[in-house]
C-alpha cells in the first residue's frame, strides 16, 4: 500500500489530512500541558493544606501532639506533603519528556510537511506548464492546417477563373504552398511537444508524485508512532510514582496503626493529675446542741458548705472539692508565676522538673562552649602566630558568667522542686489535713518559700481578655458569700507586697497591711483573708506572711 500509487490524484486531500494530523498532535500537547498545570496546582493545594494544619511552633497546639492520635495526624500531614511532591514530579516529567519534546517535533514536522508539499506543487506546476505548451502547439497546428486549406481553396478558385491574370494565379499558388509548409512545421512541432509531454506526464505520475507522496506517508506514519509513544510515556510517568505514592499511603496506615488509646489515656492522667487526695468524710454537725459551731477544714472550707449540704434538697450545689474553685481562678489570673505556684502539686512538679532539665541542657551547652574556647586559647598560647589568646578572654568571661547565672537559676528551681517533691509523698498528711485530724500545736511564724523569690511585681497581672471567663467564677463567688455567716479567723497575716485584686473573689491589699486569715492555702497558691467584718477575698499566698492561731481548729503548723 502506497499513497503514491493509491492516492496519486488526491494531492489536496492529503494536504488537508496532514494538516489535521498536526492539529491533533498540537491538541494532545495542549492536553498534556493542562494536565501538568493541574498536577502543579493540586500539589500546591496539598502542600498548603498540609501546612495549614501543621502545629504552630511554641504554641499550646504543639504540646497536644504528644498524643499518639495527634502524632498519627502529624505523620499524615507529612506524608501528604510527600504525596504532593510526587504530583510535582509527574508535572516535571510530563513537561520534559512529552510537552517539550513534542513541541520541538511539531516544528520539525511542519517544516518537513512544507518541504514535501512544496516539491509536490513544483511538480504540479511543471506538468501544467508542459500541458499548456502542448495545448498551444496543438492550437497552432490546427490553425495552420485551416489556413493551408483556405489557401488551397483560394488557389484552386483563382486557377479556374479565366478572368484572373496569370500573375494572380501564381501568387495564390505560392501562398497555398507557404501555408502548407507552415502546417507541416506546426505538425512536426506539435508531435515533438506531445511526445515530450507524455514523457513528463509519465514521470510525474509514476516517479515524482509517488516519491513525494511516499515521503508524506512516511512523515504521517512517524507522527502517528510518535503520538503513540508519547501516550505510553504519559502512562509511564504516572506509573513511576505509584510505588512512592504507595509508600506514602503505607506511612499513613502505619501511623494510624500506631495510635494507642491506652497511652493517650495515660498522657491525660499525667497532664491533669493534681496530686491531691480525695476529701475525707464530712463531719456531722449537731445543731440541736447549744454549742458553738466549729469550723473544720474538711467541712468544705467553711460552715457554709455544711449548711448547703443540710439543705441539699433545696439550693445545694454538692461541693466536694474545696480547692477546685480557687484553682480555676488562679489558672485564669493572667501571667504564670515563676515557680508555677498557681498549678496543682503534681503539675507544678512536672513544670519545675522540665525547667530544671532545660536549664541543665543550657548549662551543658555553655560548658561545652567554654571548654572549646579554653582549648582554642591553649592553642593560641602554644602557637601565637595562629591568634591572640587575650582576644578570647572577653568571650570566656561572658560564657563563664552565663554558666554561673544558669546555675543560680537551676538552684532556685531545684529548691522549689525539692519543696514540691517533699510535699507530694506525704499523701496521708494531705488526707489527714482534709479530714480535720491535725491539732494546733504552737503559734509560729510561717514564712513562705516564695519570699526567697525575686519581686513578684507583675507576676499576677490580670488580663482583660479573660474577663468573660471570670464572670462565671464571679457568680460562684457571689453565691458563696451571699447569706452566709462570716467564717471565724484562724490567724493573721501581713502583706509583703501590694496586690491589686481586680477580679471577682479577690481583694486588694497594701504592703505592710495586717489582715485576718479565714482560710489557709490548700495547695493552689491562694489564701482567703478578711479586712473588716464584711470585706474578704483571696490573695496570692506568696504575697502575705501568715501567722496561724494555734487554738484555731483546722490550722496546721508549718515545719
Amino acid at each position: 500500500m502506497s499513497w503514491g500509487t493509491e492516492l496519486w490524484d488526491q494531492f489536496d486531500n492529503l494536504e488537508k489530512h496532514t494538516q489535521w494530523g498536526i492539529d491533533i498532535l498540537e491538541k494532545y500537547i495542549k492536553f498534556v500541558k493542562e494536565r501538568t498545570d493541574i498536577e502543579l496546582s493540586y500539589a500546591k493545594q496539598l502542600r498548603n493544606l498540609s501546612k495549614k494544619y501543621q502545629p504552630k511552633k511554641n504554641s499550646k497546639e504543639e504540646e497536644e501532639y504528644k498524643y499518639t492520635a495527634c502524632k498519627a495526624f502529624l505523620s499524615t500531614l507529612n506524608e501528604m506533603n510527600d504525596y504532593a511532591g510526587q504530583h510535582e514530579v509527574i508535572s516535571e516529567n510530563m513537561t520534559s519528556q512529552i510537552t517539550v519534546d513534542l513541541m520541538r517535533y511539531v516544528q520539525e514536522l511542519k517544516q518537513e510537511r512544507k518541504s514535501n508539499f512544496h516539491d509536490g506543487r513544483k511538480a504540479q506546476q511543471h506538468i501544467e506548464t508542459c500541458w499548456k505548451q502542448l495545448e498551444s502547439s496543438k492550437r497552432r497546428f490546427e490553425r495552420d492546417c485551416k489556413e493551408a486549406d483556405r489557401a488551397q481553396q483560394y488557389f484552386e478558385k483563382m486557377d479556374a477563373d479565366i478572368n484572373v491574370t496569370k500573375a494572380d494565379v501564381e501568387k495564390a499558388r505560392q501562398q497555398a504552398q507557404l501555408r502548407h509548409q507552415m502546417a507541416e512545421d506546426s505538425k512536426a512541432d506539435y508531435s515533438s511537444i506531445l511526445q515530450r509531454f507524455n514523457q513528463e506526464q509519465w514521470e510525474y505520475y509514476h516517479t515524482h508524485i509517488p516519491n513525494i507522496f511516499q515521503k508524506i506517508q512516511e512523515m504521517e506514519e512517524r507522527r502517528i508512532v510518535r503520538i503513540g509513544e508519547s501516550m505510553k510515556t504519559y502512562a509511564e510517568v504516572d506509573r513511576q510514582v505509584i510505588p512512592i505514592i504507595g509508600k506514602c499511603l503505607d506511612g499513613i496506615v502505619k501511623a494510624a496503626e500506631s495510635i494507642d488509646q491506652k497511652n493517650d489515656s495515660q498522657l491525660v492522667v499525667e497532664a491533669y493529675k493534681s496530686g491531691f487526695e480525695p476529701p475525707g468524710d464530712i463531719e456531722f454537725e449537731d445543731y440541736t446542741q447549744p454549742m458553738k459551731r466549729t469550723v473544720s477544714e474538711n467541712s468544705l472550707s467553711s460552715s457554709k458548705e455544711g449548711k448547703s449540704e443540710l439543705r441539699f434538697g433545696g439550693k445545694s450545689r454538692g461541693k466536694l472539692w474545696p480547692f477546685i474553685k480557687k484553682n480555676k481562678l488562679s489558672l485564669k489570673l493572667g501571667a504564670t508565676p515563676e515557680d508555677f505556684s498557681n498549678l496543682p502539686p503534681e503539675q507544678r512538679r512536672k513544670k519545675l522538673q522540665q525547667k530544671v532539665d532545660d536549664l541543665n541542657k543550657e548549662i551543658q551547652k555553655e560548658t561545652d562552649q567554654r571548654d572549646a574556647i579554653t582549648k582554642m586559647k591553649d592553642v593560641y598560647l602554644k602557637n601565637p602566630q595562629m591568634g591572640d589568646p587575650t582576644s578570647l578572654d572577653h568571650k570566656l568571661a561572658e560564657v563563664t558568667q552565663n554558666i554561673e547565672r544558669l546555675r543560680l537559676e537551676t538552684q532556685k528551681f531545684e529548691a522549689w522542686l525539692a519543696e514540691v517533691e517533699g510535699r507530694l509523698p506525704a499523701r496521708s498528711e494531705q488526707a489527714r489535713r482534709q479530714s480535720g485530724m491535725y491539732d494546733g500545736q504552737t503559734h509560729q511564724t510561717v514564712t513562705n518559700c516564695a519570699q526567697d523569690r525575686e519581686s513578684p511585681d507583675g507576676s499576677y497581672t490580670e488580663e482583660q481578655s479573660q474577663e468573660s471567663e471570670l464572670k462565671v467564677l464571679a457568680t460562684d463567688f457571689d453565691d458563696e458569700f451571699d447569706d452566709e455567716e462570716p467564717l471565724p479567723a484562724i490567724g493573721t497575716c501581713k502583706a509583703l507586697y501590694t496586690f491589686e485584686g481586680q477580679n471577682e473573689g479577690t481583694i486588694s491589699v497594701v504592703e505592710g497591711e495586717m489582715l485576718s486569715v479565714i482560710e489557709e492555702d490548700k495547695g493552689d497558691g491562694w489564701t482567703r483573708i478578711r479586712r473588716n467584718e464584711d470585706e474578704e477575698g483571696y490573695v496570692p499566698t506568696s504575697y502575705v506572711e501568715v501567722y496561724l492561731d494555734k487554738n484555731a481548729k483546722g490550722a496546721k503548723t508549718y515545719i
